[in-house]
């Protein structure tokens, strides 16, 4: 049902991503600069009884700062609509945090209502399994830089079939795990900046020096991993404490800068 409904009666979804006040104020200015709003909201009932949306953040916020006290909406009787977030918000562009902390809120929020449910079932509504162990790493260090371990994780990281609230828990593990090898590549970045690598792409050279799988091909339709996660990272751990500072040259990083150039 299209409607026009009462914009303190809608709210986003609890575990959408974190507001833009910059990308709020820019879409208040553009809706007021054209007089119209052509995009409705997406709105289900949410678990509080109260109406949801799971793409509308910035469009209510920008209603706010207009002062708007009616909102067009989209209604929708389909309650799943609050977890597909991913395929819905089209706004405003996704980077790896957003996706990642989105992902990791919706989990938690699934794994109470569905605490029988596996991981697995929700495939389309986490896009991808990395986005579930990175969504934790983000949690405890917003900083994160998950583009160096990306690729990694795409390769090893799958959907399991344990309920949600097992499978968090697993995963809670691998993400603490995730950022001691962190920290380890800061140190090694630190060392090798001290004998004068200044490159931007320290980081991207070192955790694919480390990469227990970084020459394993990805063929089309291969689900299954070339190794265990937990097993990849006791690897990567072991590659980032004997990483040799003097195998480094200034030829290797001019690689992985035209790599990430062209990536």
């Amino acid at each position: 049902m299209l409607a026009s409904i009462p914009l303190s009666a809608v709210q986003p979804t609890p575990f959408q991503r974190d507001l833009s006040p910059t990308h709020a104020k820019r879409l208040a200015q553009k809706i007021d600069e054209t007089a119209a709003f052509l995009d409705p909201l997406i709105v289900v009932r949410g678990d509080d009884g109260r109406l949801w949306t799971p793409n509308g953040r910035h469009r209510l916020a920008a209603g706010k700062v207009l002062g708007l006290k009616q909102i067009t909406a989209l209604i929708s009787p389909d309650e799943t609509l609050a977890y597909r977030i991913l395929a819905l918000n089209t706004e405003k562009a996704h980077n790896l945090r957003d996706r990642s902390l989105e992902v990791i809120r919706m989990a938690r929020s699934l794994a109470e209502r569905q605490s029988t449910a596996k991981e697995s079932q929700f495939s389309n509504e986490f896009e991808a399994p990395e986005l579930l162990t990175l969504g934790i790493v983000y949690e405890k260090a917003s900083r994160f830089a998950g583009g160096a371990y990306s690729s990694f994780l795409k390769k090893v990281d799958r959907f399991g079939d344990r309920t949600l609230p097992v499978s968090l828990r697993e995963r809670q593990d691998h993400a603490a795990r995730l950022l001691e090898i962190d920290a380890q590549v800061k140190r090694i970045i630190a060392a090798l900046q001290a004998k004068g690598f200044k490159s931007p792409y320290l980081r991207n050279y070192v955790a694919a020096r480390i990469n227990p799988v970084r020459f394993h091909k990805v063929k089309k339709g291969d689900t299954k991993p070339p190794m265990p996660l937990a097993q990849a990272l006791t690897r990567m751990a072991a590659a980032a404490k004997g990483f040799k500072l003097e195998s480094v040259s200034n030829s290797d990083l001019a690689w992985v800068a035209v790599g990430a150039s062209a990536e």
